[in-house]
């Protein structure tokens, strides 16, 4: 596929005869990578995977990558001059991949708005809490707020990604009952397995679905 295909890809994600590519975004463990991966083997989710994008050289998720045969690539936004270059890097890297919706599964930098604008409402990520509430900061800040906060119902949300951080428009969310007994990181276990389900799931939707949005309210047709 050449710049200009994967231009054009990168603009539309409806339904075709093909099976749509997928870039992920990831920086730590990548469960929610092997999440979508089994999605994928077992016939849950109807897309390929096919660049993962890591922030962090040392990530057991490039592992997981070397595992089903994907090619990776590590883009550490602080071996650049600045964030913007480490954008171009991602968005050249996503683009020669065919990439036509963007994942961010555990990716912890905070995007460059080129990328944002090169994919626009074509990135998508996993948050765990119930956005807008305990919104910023990467797991477990979350949940350890929500448990300061005393809710009885916690979850996680996938929402459209904006350069406002975790204020994107939401796709779909799930909750988690938050027990008297709870630890951070007993919530956080449950949470994350929440999350196995609900992010191939948006993705699915969002690949095979027409988005129209009303106001903040994302609809899928």
């Amino acid at each position: 596929m050449n710049t200009a295909e994967s231009e054009a890809a990168s603009q539309d994600i409806t339904h075709n005869a093909d099976i749509p590519t997928i870039g992920v975004l990831v920086s730590g463990r990548g469960s929610n990578l092997e999440a979508i991966f089994d999605a994928i083997a077992r016939g849950a989710l109807h897309a390929r995977v096919g660049i993962v994008i890591s922030s962090n050289p040392n990530a057991p998720a490039l592992g997981i990558a070397a595992a089903h045969e994907v090619p990776a690539r590590v883009i550490v936004p602080k071996d650049y001059a600045s964030r913007a270059e480490a954008g171009m890097a991602i968005i050249a890297a996503l683009r020669a991949a065919g990439a036509v919706l963007v994942v961010l599964a555990g990716y912890k930098p905070i995007l460059d708005g080129c990328v944002v604008g090169a994919y626009p409402m074509r990135i998508i990520n996993i948050h765990p809490s119930l956005l807008p509430a305990f919104a910023g900061g990467m797991a477990p800040r979350p949940q350890a707020d929500a448990l300061a906060a005393g809710v009885k119902i916690s979850g996680c949300t996938v929402h459209f990604v904006t350069e406002a951080v975790d204020e994107g428009p939401i796709i779909a969310q799930a909750p988690v009952p938050v027990y008297d007994d709870d630890t951070v990181e007993r919530l956080s276990a449950r949470i994350l397995d929440v999350e196995h389900r609900l992010l191939p799931q948006a993705i699915e939707r969002i690949l095979y679905s027409t988005v129209r949005l009303e106001g903040r309210r994302v609809i899928l047709i």
